[in-house]
C-alpha cells in the first residue's frame, strides 16, 4: 500500500472527511486529494502533523513508500507522436491496460506513450496504428482513428498487469474524443476538450482538473473520485452500481436520467436525503438501465 492509499484508509477510519482533515492541518481539501490520489506529497511539516492526528510515528507513514520506491524497477517506453493541424475527432482502441492516463498537452501534437516495468522490448510487443481521414466529418474537422495493436504472443493477462499508456490530446485541437478500453485505473487531469467518451472497464477513475464533458460507459462497476466538476460527468451503465467520491462543497447539481436507476447520498459512511446545488451549470448525471449511484460527500 502506499502513502496515498494508507493516508485515505486511515482518514476513513478515523471518521474524517478530507475538508475536517484539510482544516486539522491548515491545507486546502484539494490538497488532501492530491496526496491521496498520488498527486503529490506532503511536506515534512505536515508529515509530522499527520501522525500526530493519527497517533502513529512518521516511519509508520511513511516507510513503506520509501521501501516501494527505492526498489521500484526502470520503466521502459514507447512514444508515438503525430502533428494535428485542424480541430479533430479522435476515436481511439487502446485494448487491455494496466492504467490509462488522459491529458491535454501543450503542443499541437498527439503523444501516445506505452511503458511497463517488465517488457523491456516494449517497442517490438506493440503498434500504434494511425488512420487519418482529413475533412471527414466536415470542412473544419478532421477525424484520426487510433489503435493500439498487441504483437502476437502477448496475452491480454501481461497487459492487463504491465502496460500502462499515457494519451496527450493536442492543445485547443481536441473536439470530441471515444476511447475504448478494459483498465484497473483510468487517470483524467489537466484535461481540456469538448467531450470525452469512455467505454469500457475501468476499477478505479480518478478524475482531476478537467474541463468539459465526460461521459463514461460499463456494464461494470465504477469508484470514481472527482476533484469537482467543470462542464458535465455522465455515468451510463446497464445492471450495475459505482461510487462517486466528491468533495462536498463542490459546485454541481445531480440528475438521474436512466431506466429504473436510482441515486443515493451518503456522507462519512452514512446515508444523507441530498446533496449538490440544483442551480448549477455543472452536471453529474446517471444513465442507462437498473443501475445504482453512490454519491459520497467529503
Amino acid at each position: 500500500m502506499d502513502f496515498g492509499q494508507k493516508l485515505k484508509e486511515i482518514r476513513k477510519n478515523e471518521g474524517l472527511s478530507q475538508e475536517q482533515l484539510a482544516e486539522k492541518i491548515g491545507v486546502s481539501r484539494q490538497a488532501i486529494t492530491k496526496w491521496e490520489t498520488g498527486k503529490g506529497m506532503p511536506d515534512i511539516e505536515n508529515m509530522m502533523i499527520l501522525a500526530e492526528i493519527f497517533k502513529t510515528t512518521l516511519d509508520d507513514l511513511v516507510s513503506q513508500s520509501i521501501q516501494q520506491s527505492a526498489k521500484k524497477p526502470p520503466v521502459y517506453h514507447s512514444e508515438t507522436s503525430y502533428d494535428i493541424e485542424q480541430l479533430t475527432h479522435f476515436d481511439m482502441n487502446i485494448g487491455t491496460a494496466r492504467s490509462l492516463t488522459v491529458l491535454t498537452g501543450e503542443d499541437e501534437k498527439l503523444h501516445i506513450d506505452l511503458a511497463s516495468e517488465e517488457m523491456e522490448n516494449i517497442g517490438s510487443l506493440f503498434k500504434v496504428k494511425l488512420d487519418e481521414k482529413r475533412g471527414k466529418l466536415d470542412e473544419k474537422r478532421g477525424k484520426l482513428d487510433v489503435d493500439c495493436i498487441k504483437k502476437d504472443g502477448v496475452s491480454r493477462y501481461e497487459t492487463a498487469d504491465a502496460l500502462s499508456v499515457t494519451i496527450t490530446l493536442p492543445k485547443g485541437l481536441t473536439g470530441r474524443c471515444e476511447i475504448g478500453a478494459s483498465v484497473k485505473e483510468l487517470h483524467l487531469t489537466k484535461l481540456t476538450l469538448e467531450l470525452l467518451e469512455y467505454d469500457g472497464e475501468a476499477q478505479s477513475v480518478i478524475i482531476s482538473d478537467c474541463c468539459g464533458s465526460v461521459e463514461l460507459t460499463s456494464r461494470t462497476n465504477y469508484d470514481i473520485t472527482v476533484d469537482g466538476i467543470r462542464g458535465s460527468l455522465e455515468i451510463n451503465q446497464w445492471k450495475s452500481g459505482s461510487v462517486v467520491h466528491i468533495p462536498e462543497d463542490a459546485d454541481f447539481r445531480v440528475r438521474n436520467k436512466g431506466r429504473g436507476c436510482h441515486v443515493f447520498f451518503q456522507k462519512n459512511g452514512e446515508a444523507t436525503e441530498t446533496g449538490g446545488r440544483e442551480n448549477s451549470e455543472n452536471l453529474l448525471s446517471l444513465s442507462g438501465v437498473q443501475s445504482e449511484l453512490i454519491v459520497d460527500l467529503q
